[in-house]
């Protein structure tokens, strides 16, 4: 270790007197930058990442200088990718820089590729507002790109997002337009009724029934063979308990959909907020009589 940092130390400080010297039509800055470019890599090797992210950023700023825009948005991805391990907000800052470029020199599908990285950072550290403006962000640069299964996950990540965010309108719209788009699909179209039950889910939390019903309604127009599914007939079972006020019967129709397909914990939180505003509406009439 102590060897590479060493290296290390020495390769940037080379670069560092190559850059404050004088140098013909750029060479000092393509010299300095193949010296950082060591100096980052030894600094790796020795696991200090701090150190191999500011040399990768001095690396980028050399490449900058001789217009080689490629070449710096790969070293502030690099640099990002040391920050990671120790510091995620200069990851994110890193990868920031890295978009912007790609943005610049018209390599959209990097851009994209990058911004879902830094959602995926937000994502880990449990910043749910910012994990979406950056899924939303890779979305809107995949679906320019035409790759629409990455920007359907995208778009995915910000509807389960802003259903937790209670931000159910939004949630329902993309779910449904994902299924709109499944539907053409071969592959896709037996995602479907799995994107409608999310929908329908998020619908429910919103709490009006003529909604709910008109939704289904409209699923049926949006998948004809829809309403022969085990999810239509749950998501209609439970708008009639909820109809109902019935707290009982909306248990009962959990658990027997939940022995059959095992409910993940997202739709389990979402059904559990519709349970308690129903419990909490029971408790009220009970309060009036």
């Amino acid at each position: 270790m102590g060897d590479h940092l060493a290296r290390a130390q020495d390769f940037e400080s080379k670069a560092e007197k190559r850059l404050s010297g004088w140098g013909l039509f750029g060479s000092k800055f393509e010299d300095a930058a193949d010296l950082f470019d060591k100096s980052a890599n030894s600094y790796k090797l020795a696991k200090s990442w701090d150190q191999a992210g500011a040399t990768y950023i001095k690396l980028a700023n050399c490449h900058l200088k001789l217009e080689s825009k490629h070449e710096a948005a790969q070293a502030y991805v690099d640099a990002a990718h040391c920050y990671k391990k120790t510091n995620i907000n200069e990851a994110v800052s890193c990868l920031d820089n890295a978009v912007n470029i790609f943005c610049e020199i018209g390599r959209l599908s990097m851009a994209a590729r990058y911004l879902k990285e830094i959602a995926e950072l937000y994502e880990a550290e449990q910043n749910i507002e910012q994990a979406v403006i950056y899924f939303e962000r890779a979305a809107d640069f995949y679906e320019n790109e035409e790759v629409n299964t990455s920007a359907n996950q995208c778009k995915q990540k910000v509807a389960q997002y802003s259903a937790q965010l209670e931000q159910y309108q939004r949630s329902i719209e993309i779910y449904e337009e994902i299924a709109r788009q499944s539907l053409n699909n071969n592959l896709l179209k037996y995602g479907v009724k799995g994107h409608l039950l999310n929908a329908g889910i998020c619908q429910l939390c919103r709490g009006d029934v003529v909604a709910i019903n008109n939704a289904l309604e409209r699923y049926q127009d949006i998948d004809p063979t829809f309403s022969g599914t085990r999810e239509y007939r749950f998501l209609s079972d439970i708008a009639a308990a909820i109809d109902e006020e019935d707290v009982g019967k909306f248990t009962e129709v959990v658990k027997e959909f939940d022995s059959m397909t095992p409910l993940d914990s997202w739709k389990t939180t979402l059904l559990l907020r519709v349970k308690d505003k129903l419990k909490a509406k029971e408790l009220e009439e009970d309060d009036l009589t």
